[in-house]
């Protein structure tokens, strides 16, 4: 198991498979009151949506919504899970470090990683917005969780860079440390970019100029 998978393990709730139809018709109505909270919060951040906001979008009383979450700040938690299970999903698809063994095979991990958050970013643009604009301003213990995200990307991504330096296609005396945090805001600054361009051809040439700065930056020379 990846230490990102670890992540997820220890950080999204799971959610048991309903046992009769009204079971399953209350994991619908929680499913769909947290898809409906998602919205709002990208749309009007968390501190100016109330209650009333989601539940009259999703048309349900305030006693529905209290009887699936205690609070505002309840939900919250849910949608981060939520989001944080998308990216490490898109992370998680046959991207480990030590699946590379020559600076090609490198580039072509680069590639399916910036297309699998990529297409996070198109088939949902709610997930980035809400990650990158709304989550660190709520409390302490919830930028905290979304740090914890940050620090485990980094240290996927300074696996990647290890496993290079160790195999001979990466140049020994790079810091992978910090330049794993620097590819990070590269990876967070196309997040961006899909956000307020969202557009595939767009999204491919700037991923093309991330693969060539990254890679010509840190392979070892040509022999």
């Amino acid at each position: 198991m990846t230490r990102h998978s670890d992540y997820i393990e220890c950080n999204i709730v799971k959610v048991t498979k309903p046992s009769s139809r009204i079971d399953q018709r209350k994991a619908e109505l929680r499913r769909e009151i947290i898809d409906t909270a998602f919205d709002c919060f990208a749309e009007k951040g968390y501190h100016a949506t109330g209650i009333a906001d989601i539940a009259t979008r999703l048309g349900i009383g305030h006693g529905t919504f209290y009887r699936y979450f205690a609070n505002k700040r309840d939900i919250i938690d849910h949608v981060i899970d939520e989001v944080s299970g998308r990216i490490f999903g898109a992370l998680d698809q046959n991207m480990e470090p030590e699946s590379t063994a020559t600076i090609e095979e490198y580039g072509d991990l680069i590639d399916r990683i910036s297309d699998s958050l990529g297409r996070v970013v198109r088939e949902d643009p709610r997930a980035a917005h809400l990650l990158l604009f709304h989550t660190t301003g709520i409390d302490d213990e919830l930028t905290e969780r979304v740090y914890g995200l940050i620090d485990a990307t980094e240290i996927l991504m300074t696996r990647y860079l290890e496993h290079g330096v160790r195999i001979g296609y990466l140049r020994a005396d790079i810091d992978t440390v910090n330049t794993a945090k620097a590819a990070l805001g590269m990876i967070v600054a196309g997040l961006i970019a899909g956000m307020r361009t969202p557009d595939p051809a767009s999204m491919s040439v700037y991923s093309h100029a991330v693969r060539r700065l990254f890679i010509d930056g840190v392979r070892t020379a040509a022999r």
